[in-house]
């Protein structure tokens, strides 16, 4: 089924009771202003303009620092942000979970990295099956153990044909203290071996995350990130050295993440490797399509070229206190892991225009939100108030379809996620 032929109905959270049947092209052919279609509050909505030029912006970032994009999808599970980040020349599209894979695969989406390991072997199944209908599908996906290449080795082999390709896997290195991923060099050659003792695996580069060392800018910090992708890449060459990467793969990968720390880890990626095969470096980050007004706003090295696109519109429900206002949003409807949504603007019951707030969340109930108000502030109950959020991926998973907003606030498309 097309989006546009999705019918609006009780399914979708802050959507207006609409006459039965009401699809969302007819839904937004008139371009209804958000306050005025009778949408249910809460509603979390995204800004046309922000995506296009967010998209648009890393995607020319990429381009002028000559790395390749595989953006992170887990941010917003969204395939119609897929399909602008692909028209912008990403290279692939990132999964963290086989799920994740299966959704991107639904959706028309060619080339995947599974920034992850892969040890399902059910999974491994439907994975040779999908391989066998479309051999232009590529997956890639981590290794990070013996016994993990074994597992997935294994099951390829078990239900491959013999003239299946094999599949492409990184080594994945992660620092002690960190995630997943090998922690010394002598685990990373015996993975290496490994993937070489079996015929249905072919190591063709080496990936890492570089979000353990830290979201600050101290330089204590960028240090740790610059080392570990140095590392990366040192890691791969040593590899190529040693004869441990595939010698049947046209190119390397060497791939790390890069929300917060773009401007490091791609001047890092970016060096030239010297290896027997040209090597394609590819940032991952994802949180970027959609942005926030906190955690990426305040710490991303390229939050000044990007936009904000979330606003979460909620109404003012009590007055109980002096200073104090409770809006009818909370944990269900608000990310809250990387700091508390921000309080942006204001709109009267009575309507008119969208002005700035001066106010600030200190607290959030499953459905309550706690405002605490400037003394100059007048807000009433029934009155409106959008928020800024701090964290998409934390905030995408709590809103399955999205109002699409032009800058007038109007409605002109609907955005779906899956989780």
């Amino acid at each position: 089924m097309r989006l546009d032929d999705e019918v609006l109905d009780w399914r979708w959270k802050g959507f207006p009771v609409l006459p039965a049947g009401t699809t969302v092209s007819s839904f937004v052919a008139d371009r209804p202003s958000l306050f005025e279609a009778g949408f249910s509050w809460p509603v979390a909505t995204l800004r046309a303009s922000a995506i296009e030029h967010n998209v648009a912006t890393f995607a020319q970032w990429c381009a002028d620092h000559g790395v390749s994009l595989a953006p992170h999808g887990k941010t917003s599970m969204a395939p119609a942000i897929f399909a602008r980040q692909l028209a912008a020349g990403a290279w692939a599209i990132t999964a963290a979970t086989p799920w994740h894979v299966r959704v991107y695969r639904a959706r028309g989406v060619g080339r995947i990295l599974l920034a992850n390991e892969l040890v399902d072997v059910d999974f491994v199944r439907w994975l040779i099956a999908e391989r066998a209908a479309d051999p232009e599908f590529e997956f890639f996906c981590y290794v990070d153990s013996v016994d993990g290449v074994g597992i997935l080795g294994q099951a390829l082999s078990a239900g491959s044909s013999p003239a299946a390709e094999p599949l492409g896997v990184l080594v994945e290195i992660g620092p002690m203290g960190g995630r997943t991923g090998c922690r010394t060099a002598d685990e990373v050659r015996a993975v290496a071996s490994a993937v070489q003792a079996h015929p249905s695996l072919a190591l063709v580069g080496v990936a890492g995350f570089e979000g353990p060392f830290g979201h600050d800018r101290d330089a204590a910090t960028q240090d740790l990130v610059r080392g570990f992708v140095r590392t990366l890449a040192d890691t791969l060459r040593d590899l190529d050295g040693e004869g441990l990467l595939d010698r049947r793969a046209s190119s390397y990968v060497l791939s790390c993440g890069g929300s917060c720390h773009v401007d490091l880890v791609t001047s890092v990626l970016a060096e030239p490797v010297r290896c027997s095969r040209p090597v394609r470096a590819v940032l991952r980050s994802g949180a970027y399509a959609t942005h926030d007004d906190g955690l990426y706003a305040q710490t991303s090295s390229l939050a000044a070229q990007l936009r904000a696109s979330i606003e979460v519109w909620c109404q003012v429900l009590s007055r109980p206190e002096p200073g104090l206002a409770l809006l009818g949003a909370g944990r269900r409807d608000l990310s809250f892991d990387s700091g508390m949504p921000i309080a942006m603007w204001r709109r009267r019951a009575c309507g008119g225009e969208v002005a700035a707030l001066r106010a600030s969340i200190s607290k959030l109930n499953d459905q309550h939100a706690f405002i605490d108000l400037e003394p100059s502030e007048e807000l009433a109950v029934g009155d409106l108030v959008g928020l800024g959020i701090s964290h998409p991926c934390t905030t995408h998973d709590k809103w399955q379809l999205m109002p699409l907003l032009d800058d007038e606030r109007r409605v002109i498309d609907c955005v779906r996620s899956y989780f």
